[in-house]
């Protein structure tokens, strides 16, 4: 006999698997009290106003917080710069990266940059999102990737306004040329949360550990050249680059753990949406 909670499978998702009934089981095991607690509140929440809308409401409080970390991140390097010179290593790093120059790889960092750059980056995320939703039939894939481009962008932006860092002298970079501030790597940033969180949803329902392990390589693989390309060409600095790998990888962990919280919601018996009076849970 199946449980009450496994009609929300029906309807518009189609004859799949349940996110939670398809994920690895140890996702929705706890084992930290604040852990257990922000379970207990999202399976609260969950059965008040549906699971989904609860992921929802968790990845907006996320975006906040992401967008307030990328601000103290952005205060706090300021700062420290400023005291320390902690991005002595900058000018040496960019010398020896120009150094490295070939035509190859110029036009290889330049190919990186327009495929993760501000066009080809969301053509990645939009593409994921069809890919995901419509082969699975379900809004999750939408939610976790829109939220999390949405938390990168703010945090991107967050960091280049606070700081307003000049970028390394135009005349050594290659196109494409870049005018904006230069703290944060947008490009490094966006392409570890995307790349990222689009190889964690393919990992959900993967198997064998070679496919597992190649959907945590392929990203990090992504992100690092992404990132290094950027110095490559002159359009960053080394610590912009690795703030934005650093940021990048604490929004992607509040996105996973998001997403936990609402499997284990699901898990717990509450409804994927709320049922109001009425209505069903599975209505189209």
């Amino acid at each position: 006999m199946s449980r009450p909670e496994d009609t929300s499978a029906a309807g518009p998702r189609g004859p799949l698997e349940r996110d939670d009934l398809a994920a690895p089981p140890e996702l929705t095991h706890w084992y930290s009290p604040l852990g257990r607690r922000a379970a207990a509140v999202a399976t609260a929440v969950g059965h008040r106003i549906g699971a989904e809308p609860a992921l929802v409401a968790v990845l907006g409080v996320g975006i906040a917080v992401a967008f307030v970390m990328a601000f103290l991140v952005a205060r706090v390097y300021d700062a420290v710069t400023e005291d320390d010179g902690i991005a002595s290593l900058d000018v040496p790093v960019l010398d020896a990266a120009m150094r490295l120059r070939t035509p190859f790889l110029d036009d290889f960092s330049a190919g990186v940059a327009y495929v993760f750059g501000p066009v080809g980056m969301p053509c990645i995320a939009v593409a994921a999102i069809l890919v995901l939703a419509l082969r699975r039939r379900s809004r999750t894939e939408l939610i976790l990737v829109a939220g999390a481009g949405i938390g990168s962008l703010l945090m991107t932006v967050a960091g280049k306004d606070i700081i307003g860092r000049s970028r390394p002298p135009l005349s050594d970079a290659i196109p494409p040329f870049e005018y904006s501030p230069s703290f944060p790597s947008g490009h490094a940033l966006n392409a570890t949360v995307i790349a990222g969180v689009v190889g964690y949803l393919i990992w959900l329902h993967r198997r064998t550990l070679a496919a597992k392990v190649l959907c945590v390589v392929v990203p990090v693989v992504i992100a690092v050249v992404v990132g290094l390309t950027r110095v490559v060409l002159a359009a960053h600095w080394l610590t912009d680059v690795v703030a934005a790998w650093l940021l990048g990888a604490a929004w992607l962990a509040l996105v996973i753990t998001a997403h936990r919280l609402y499997l284990t919601a699901r898990k717990r018996g509450a409804p994927e949406r709320a049922v109001t009076k009425g209505s069903s849970a599975d209505a189209p």
